[in-house]
């Protein structure tokens, strides 16, 4: 039985990182000798953990010795380490080695059973802030005690375990951000290809791959063959069961053959793979493998170490071995299964806590995708033996098949990746261990079979407009439009203001100079003919004046008298005779009347008057 250990690594700025302390080691031993832990300093202290306040890390180890050096069986053991630093000058005391601004240490806590890495995690990060608190490094009391609980600590029940192995990054987050992409991932890693997951905060990069393992139930606590390409003991000791208790959960899988052996001979599972570890991952016997990175030297060099990366700084997934990218194409039947477990998620999302629906019910949360993915890992292997009993059954009695189902399931699976998955090391197991009728228990169909329909369009088509996130980019636009245009007006009403007062300034200016022009021009000098003009209007003519007006009386009373003379003889002899008149005696008429001055002439005399 492993006892759990826990270690000090430091970074020291002339030999790089280095175990400090050991506790929980019988004294005279030394695990890094005994077990070839040598890249314990280098998977504890990972590149880029010095920009965070508190960085954590995951790995694998293969433990090969037991107390005092003695030969045990080769398994699998996980540690997972807490980074923190400190200014050196808060130390109370300091060593010699101490010759930078910042300590940086992280403390290691080794186990062979990850599935207790949640609570495992909070116990550490207190432990490890209360030890940098003291200031005093020297003091390690509280380390020494930390281990003693932790190898004293209980096995806890079924149902404790079986809730603490699902922990990582939110499987919620990952279906949201991800989508259908989540099922690509999930039968990817059913394939066994080279998987790499790439990001530049460690902590993250190791959650999401513990994530997509909890997926296949029980796989969190049957990795002890992942750490070396070597080993192989679930395989050699693996029998297939001959009864099955349908009401047990747990005898159930297990008669089912899940969970799957993903890591076996020639697969390794390295949450945090350092570059000093490159070398299993490019040996020969290596054929597959989950690694996580934070090194960009991988991503540049990405064509050579793997099939499928995961790129959490950007977010995209990308299959490069077109291989497996024709094997992991989904059908119409896993489009319309991943799009429903995906609008799940996206109708209980809740910014504020992405973890849990935001109706606080079942659908959509974690257990449901679990439960999701668990059913569709099932109907597989389901499908696949009832393939198998189609085809020794081909020629055969009809009535020998199944009547509820229609032709082959399996196809529902895709065929290309059925083919895939026949070649990789984990089917070849399950279906050897395995009885060759499991549709019997578990009825062989695709959780969402049939052909695509138009609500499948539909469907595929809502989600495609609502990932272009139109009303978010519509509201930006407006906004941005908004501020452009009230920025316009304010310029032009600015720019405005200022030529106007430029130009009042200007009319003001040439107001200033006119008359400063005037006032410096000399006063003008007459002219003759301009006094004499001016004599004129000054003295008038008295005189004239008076026998105009004098002249101009005359006339109009001349005027006044004759044609009143004119009027009293018309009134005496009558206007006109009873016998009428000629024209002759019309111009008679005329000749009779007064030689007098007209109108026209009286106007003429008065203007001369005037």
């Amino acid at each position: 039985m492993f006892t759990p250990l826990v270690c000090v690594v430091d970074f020291h700025h002339a030999r790089g990182p280095e175990i400090e302390h050991w506790f929980g080691v019988p004294e005279g031993s030394d695990p890094v000798a005994e077990n070839e832990w040598h890249l314990i300093p280098y998977m504890a202290l990972p590149d880029g953990a010095h920009q965070l306040q508190e960085e954590f890390s995951y790995f694998s180890l293969v433990h090969k010795a037991g107390a005092g050096g003695q030969e045990v069986e080769p398994t699998s053991v996980f540690g997972i380490s807490c980074c923190h630093s400190v200014a050196a000058s808060a130390l109370i005391w300091k060593s010699e080695d101490v010759t930078r601004s910042a300590v940086q240490k992280a403390v290691v806590a080794i186990t062979d059973k990850p599935e207790r890495f949640s609570k495992l995690r909070e116990k550490l990060s207190v432990v490890t802030r209360a030890w940098f608190a003291q200031c005093d490094f020297r003091d390690t009391e509280i380390l020494q005690r930390f281990q003693e609980n932790f190898s004293k600590e209980p096995a806890g029940s079924r149902e404790e375990d079986e809730e603490q192995q699902y922990f990582g990054l939110s499987l919620r987050e990952m279906v949201h951000q991800y989508k259908w992409q989540m099922l690509v991932l999930f039968k990817s890693l059913l394939l066994q290809p080279k998987m790499l997951f790439f990001g530049s905060h460690c902590e993250e990069v190791c959650q999401v791959q513990f994530s997509l393992l909890s997926l296949i139930p029980n796989l969190v606590k049957n990795l002890r063959d992942c750490a070396d390409p070597q080993l192989n003991r679930y395989a050699e000791t693996l029998r297939m069961p001959d009864s099955v208790r349908t009401s047990d959960r747990a005898s159930l899988l297990t008669y089912l053959g899940v969970p799957l052996q993903l890591f076996g001979k020639g697969s390794v599972f390295g949450p945090y793979t350092p570059l000093q570890q490159l070398d299993t991952l490019t040996d020969a016997g290596t054929k597959s493998y989950v690694v996580g990175s934070t090194n960009q030297l991988l991503i540049t060099q990405k064509d050579r170490y793997c099939d499928l990366l995961l790129d959490l700084d950007d977010d995209i997934i990308s299959v490069l071995s077109p291989t497996l990218r024709t094997a992991v194409a989904l059908t119409a039947a896993d489009r319309r299964f991943i799009d429903f477990l995906a609008q799940q998620v996206t109708d209980t999302w809740d910014q504020t806590d992405p973890s849990r629906p935001k109706t606080h019910g079942y659908a959509g949360s974690e257990e449901f995708i679990r439960l999701q993915f668990e059913e569709y890992l099932l109907a597989l292997l389901s499908s696949e033996k009832y393939h198998q009993y189609l085809a020794s059954h081909k020629h055969g009695d009809p009535k020998a098949l199944l009547a509820d189902v229609d032709g082959d399931p399996a196809l529902e699976f895709g065929n290309h990746f059925l083919e895939s998955w026949r070649q990789t090391e984990n089917y070849k197991l399950w279906n050897r261990s395995t009885d060759s009728h499991l549709f019997d228990i578990v009825e062989p169909r695709h959780p969402c079979a049939g052909g695509i329909t138009i609500e499948d369009v539909q469907r595929r088509l809502a989600a495609q407009v609502a990932e272009l996130h139109l009303d978010e980019r519509f509201n930006q636009t407006r906004e941005v439009v908004g501020k452009r245009l009230a920025d316009g007006r304010t310029q032009v009403s600015s720019a405005f203001n200022k030529v106007w007062a430029d130009v009042e300034a200007m009319r003001e200016a040439q107001r200033k100079r006119t008359e400063e022009a005037r006032a410096a021009a000399p006063p003008p000098v007459p002219s003759d003919d301009d006094e004499k003009a001016a004599g004129k209007l000054q003295k008038p003519d008295v005189q004239q004046a008076q026998v105009n007006v004098t002249a101009a009386s005359q006339r109009a009373g001349a005027y006044l008298s004759s044609w009143g003379a004119w009027a009293s003889e018309k009134r005496k002899t009558g206007w006109r005779s009873a016998s009428g008149n000629t024209g002759g005696e019309e111009s008679t008429a005329a000749e009779e009347r007064p030689k007098v001055t007209t109108v026209g002439e009286l106007r003429k005399d008065t203007k001369e008057l005037e």
